[in-house]
């Protein structure tokens, strides 16, 4: 197992691409921690793990709160001795077009996509500087490289991930501390199977690939990314999107 003693942290890791970014992290021997607001779901997530021999603790933090955050980073510390992954995936939309959106929904939105990120690389990089290890890898979206009707909070702070992404990895990249992006497209999960089949074909024919990606393509590619074959990428967006935008 490659990451075998090692310690994972995924933010929104109740539900969809977190859940699989874990369940791959520790499929690869990690022991996962398993940060979200829904405690129910987050141990429903933790006991499927536990079934497969996969090691997590459920961490329940608020991201956009930095004094929730430096708790559960510096617990995990104190716990499991290590943080050797940070996982910022941790996301949610309010769309809306923008004449119409309201601030409180461009506040949230930008608080836990964007700010949740910063609250727990903050907390996090301390200790990966004194180990003079680690890997951090934040899910932006192909909406943050290339904009979308209706969702300018959503691209604004996917966007923002990258922008700070890439400016933190010149901080840390001589403490042996990578930063990248994941630039997931349309991928199957629960959002997307509520969609009208009308929807979905307008989505699929802007798709060269003709399909939706899975979670478990977005998985694989973090877990490589926290591999020491990714030891030489910092600063990078690598985009998981079939195409749809090149």
């Amino acid at each position: 197992m490659i990451f075998n003693q090692k310690v994972s942290i995924v933010t929104g890791a109740s539900q969809g691409i977190g859940e699989a970014i874990a369940h791959e992290l520790g499929l690869a021997g990690s022991t996962v921690v398993l940060v979200d607001i829904q405690k129910e779901k987050l141990e429903e997530v933790a006991g499927r793990f536990a079934a497969e021999g996969i090691k997590s603790l459920p961490l329940v933090a608020d991201v956009t709160n930095g004094q929730q955050v430096e708790e559960a980073v510096e617990s995990v510390k104190k716990d499991l001795g290590r943080i050797d992954h940070l996982i910022n995936n941790a996301g949610i939309t309010r769309d809306s077009l923008l004449l119409r959106m309201k601030e409180e929904d461009w506040d949230l939105v930008l608080a836990v996509n964007l700010k949740g990120a910063f609250n727990f690389c903050r907390s996090v990089v301390k200790h990966m500087v004194a180990a003079r290890s680690g890997r951090i890898v934040s899910i932006s979206s192909v909406v943050g490289l290339m904009g979308n009707f209706g969702q300018a909070n959503y691209a604004a702070s996917k966007a923002g991930l990258i922008g700070f992404s890439k400016s933190l990895a010149r901080e840390v990249a001589a403490r042996g501390i990578t930063v990248n992006c994941v630039a997931p497209g349309y991928i199957a999960t629960a959002m997307t199977e509520k969609l009208s089949d009308e929807v979905k074909k307008a989505f699929l024919d802007n798709i060269p690939m003709k399909r939706f990606g899975l979670p478990e393509e977005i998985a694989k590619t973090v877990k490589f990314l926290c591999s020491d074959e990714a030891a030489y990428i910092t600063g990078q967006v690598i985009s998981v999107n079939g195409g749809l935008y090149m």
